[in-house]
């Protein structure tokens, strides 16, 4: 066949014809379990007529390595902070057991204040990089499709921590606009396409670097400012006041201006003063920074992790690093990189982290073959849960090369592993993970994730060095970093 021109009407597709589709239609009547499935759909939706209850009862628990589940469950609400809250979780468990408390969580509103001011700051100088190109350039398309988006990834929150810091929940508190960005967002995309336009106005006149400098830090001082509206005024300090429990290791030996003062009955036998049952020790650091929180208290250190990610593509060989042009979110932080291994590999880091009683970051297509809607089986992720194909009599399998090389699937969300079963021969067999979704979605917050699922629709894991060989190290500090384009597959989002 010959080729033609791209998007011509002359199309190897034949038209659809009339008399085609009275045939189809007769067809389509005749069969029983046609008329069964169009009753079950139209009545009840297709995941209720999909699922199989059968296949969701085979799941059992508990799981041979699961780690303390955590009293609170957190909730990104309508926001698409999964990363934050997924980063945030895992130190989370950190700060839990340091205090021994398990309801205890940071504030999500400070790190989503720093990650759009420092993605303002970023797109700004962007789209200074790209002045020279017409609007229907595809970086320039890109840049203003998604100026300033929610998304983002484990290196984002990476970046923020090292450079801002966090803090307790108590001390920023979630605001109408931090739970729900739909608002703000579009206050800012506007704000920051009419400053694109500035820029590149400016650009075409012949104003230098330096002017070009001034005009976006004027720029992000109004970024800044609706910020503020909408998500309070970020501490610059704060003071930490936590109780701690019988088990904490905390104390002030470590961290200087801290205090630990004991509240409560403190006489003893012989009128010499001691702990009795009933008193409480109260951790108290006043004017705490941010940063000083994270370093000193959670022990934070981003070069400590590496980020694993699992693709079987052709253009994207395994044991090479890999970056994304124009996402990297933060000015003057790390850049954003990917090791790219075999799924067995991946998951043998995660494992490791686990048994050591570490949770791990990591990322899906959390909506595939997903029962969300569902009230009966909420939780459980698999591939034999929702039956779509026998549903509509069609075959919908695919591999994971070619859906991710379509855009069939891609990883969507970020989630936290927290436990493991495994099979007859040492390897995982279903998976354990926290989500950010609050704890009456899914199972009470959970998802249990099955082998096939994880295989098909996973693909990345962020773990400490020290879960992963030598080998690996190496790849990972000496490898050469090849680029990628922001709407590849690795940098591939909803956003």
């Amino acid at each position: 066949m010959a080729a033609k021109e791209a998007g011509s009407a002359d199309t190897p597709a034949r038209p659809i014809e009339i008399e085609q589709i009275g045939e189809l239609t007769k067809h389509f009547a005749r069969s029983r379990a046609n008329r069964i499935a169009r009753n079950a759909v139209t009545s009840d939706g297709v995941a209720k007529a999909a699922r199989n209850p059968t296949a969701f009862r085979a799941y059992a628990k508990p799981f041979d390595v699961a780690l303390e589940a955590p009293t609170l469950i957190t909730n990104q609400k309508k926001t698409g902070r999964c990363w934050l809250f997924t980063t945030y979780n895992t130190l989370r468990q950190r700060w839990a057991r340091a205090i021994d408390c398990g309801s205890v969580d940071f504030s999500h509103a400070y790190g989503q204040f720093f990650d759009k001011l420092e993605k303002a700051n970023a797109f700004l100088g962007h789209v200074v990089e790209t002045a020279d190109r017409p609007y229907d350039d595809r970086v320039v398309e890109h840049l203003m499709r998604h100026p300033i988006p929610d998304g983002g990834e484990w290196r984002f929150a990476a970046n923020l921590i090292e450079k801002w810091g966090m803090v307790p929940a108590e001390v920023m508190p979630e605001t109408v606009c931090s739970e729900n960005s739909d608002a703000m967002n579009t206050v800012l995309e506007r704000l920051l396409r009419k400053d694109a336009s500035e820029l590149r106005r400016a650009f075409g006149k012949g104003a230098n670097e330096e002017e070009l400098r001034d005009m976006i830090a004027g720029m992000v001082c109004a970024v800044h400012r609706v910020l503020c509206v909408c998500l309070g005024e970020p501490p610059a300090s704060f003071d930490l006041v936590q109780e701690l429990g019988p088990e904490a290791t905390l104390d002030d030996e470590h961290h200087v201006g801290a205090t630990v003062e004991i509240q409560g009955p403190l006489e003893g036998p012989g009128g010499h003063p001691t702990e009795r049952k009933g008193s409480k020790r109260i951790l108290k650091h006043p004017n705490l920074t941010p940063q000083a929180f994270a370093k000193d208290y959670l022990g934070y250190d981003a070069s400590d992790y590496v980020d694993l990610i699992s693709f079987p593509l052709e253009d994207l060989p395994y044991h090479e690093v890999y970056g994304v042009r124009w996402l990297d979110s933060v000015v003057g932080g790390e850049p954003m990189r990917f090791l790219n291994v075999p799924m067995e590999e991946l998951e043998d880091a995660a494992m490791a982290s686990l048994d050591a009683g570490e949770a791990c970051y990591f990322g899906c297509n959390v909506g595939q073959n997903s029962p969300r809607s569902l009230d009966d089986f909420p939780g459980i992720l698999g591939l034999d849960t929702m039956d779509y194909d026998g549903l509509f009599d069609i075959d919908l399998s695919m591999g994971k090369a070619e859906m991710f090389e379509l855009r069939e699937a891609y990883l969507t969300h970020a989630m936290t592993l927290q436990g493991y079963s495994r099979d007859a021969n040492g390897r995982p067999s279903a998976w354990r993970v926290e989500n950010s979704w609050g704890k009456d979605s899914c199972d009470q917050g959970y998802f249990t994730i099955a082998e096939d699922w994880w295989q098909l629709y996973s693909g990345e894991v962020v773990v400490r060095r020290c879960f992963v060989d030598g080998k690996t190290l190496e790849l990972w500090d000496g490898a050469k970093t090849t680029m990628t384009e922001p709407w590849g597959v690795i940098a591939r989002r909803e956003r």
